[in-house]
């Protein structure tokens, strides 16, 4: 029998860890894979409002890590962290994804303009840079509008999905004229099935997106 691939989830925070577990136990489920969890980074990504010098080189120091105990793939699920990611990436011999660069991959290659769901502030500007740069690299004009949907992070902390299920479904619902929606965090991806049930355009989430790419490279 032939070893499993070892993949390494570096977390942020804790609301991201159940969904990427839910992805790769349904679409993947021969990976092992390896929780890392430093949940000072949230907190502290959002009190200097930017990606400062030491917050790179703490995202830097859990890849190696990562790396050091055998994993052939690194998937972070934060999505506040893209330039210091990318940093990482180019310091390793394994592939380091970003948390949303699968997603907007496929979300580009459908063409015209995209909503992103978001509901963590600080993630946004990053993230609509992100959208730019990958769909510059893919030789598209798609582009990207971002939509702040309060409370529902506050409600995924204190452990209510039904009400940020309910929150991130009635923001979508009054989108109009979009060819595709994307869930910016994979905290909110618990929430494609009610996005999906209020909009007849196709929905992508993170989680769902990076085991697919993952797994194409690795499996």
């Amino acid at each position: 029998m032939s070893p499993k691939v070892r993949i390494a989830l570096i977390h942020a925070t804790t609301i991201a860890v159940d969904p990427i577990r839910e992805a790769l136990d349904r679409d993947w489920p021969a990976c092992e894979a390896i929780n890392i969890l430093d949940d000072s980074l949230s907190p502290d990504r959002a009190s200097a409002g930017m990606v400062s010098t030491d917050l790179t080189r703490r995202i830097r120091e859990l890849a190696h890590y990562a790396r050091s105990i055998g994993s052939q793939g690194i998937l972070f699920t934060c999505s506040s962290f893209g330039s210091a990611i990318e940093q990482a990436a180019k310091e390793l011999d394994v592939p380091v994804l970003k948390p949303n660069e699968a997603m907007f991959g496929d979300a580009i290659r459908a063409g015209g303009r995209t909503a992103m769901i978001y509901t963590f502030p600080p993630a946004r500007e990053g993230m609509e840079e992100e959208f730019r740069e990958e769909a510059a690299r893919l030789g598209s004009g798609a582009e990207i509008d971002s939509v702040f949907v309060p409370g529902a992070i506050e409600a995924i902390r204190a452990g209510d999905a039904q009400t940020h299920n309910r929150l991130v479904a009635e923001a979508a619902a009054q989108l109009k004229g979009y060819a595709s929606v994307v869930l910016a965090h994979f905290s909110t991806a618990r929430a494609i099935e009610a996005v999906r049930a209020v909009t007849p355009v196709p929905v992508h989430s993170s989680p769902e997106a990076a085991v697919k790419k993952l797994k194409a490279i690795l499996a």
